[in-house]
């Protein structure tokens, strides 16, 4: 599974959203419902899942999907 397909699988089930009806545009907490607990949740399980570390600042420049695609895919 690529970065990109375990980023967009992590995020379906945080959010709780169909990976496959996620979008690149879509607003974390607008579009997915990702607030605070559901957001240190998504930072946790992409660091194991793809065995990386976000540091707070990255964390907080991650607002749309495409945001989190982008960190993930540039080989964070």
């Amino acid at each position: 599974m690529s970065n990109r397909e375990t980023a967009l699988d992590v995020l379906a089930q945080v959010s709780g959203v169909g990976a496959q009806e996620i979008r690149p545009d879509m607003d974390l907490t607008a579009d997915l419902g990702i607030d605070s607990p559901k957001a240190l949740q998504l930072l946790v399980d992409l660091e194991d899942r793809l065995s990386i570390e976000i540091s707070d600042e990255e964390a907080a420049r991650m607002q749309t999907v495409g945001d989190v695609l982008t960190f993930v895919e540039a080989g964070a």
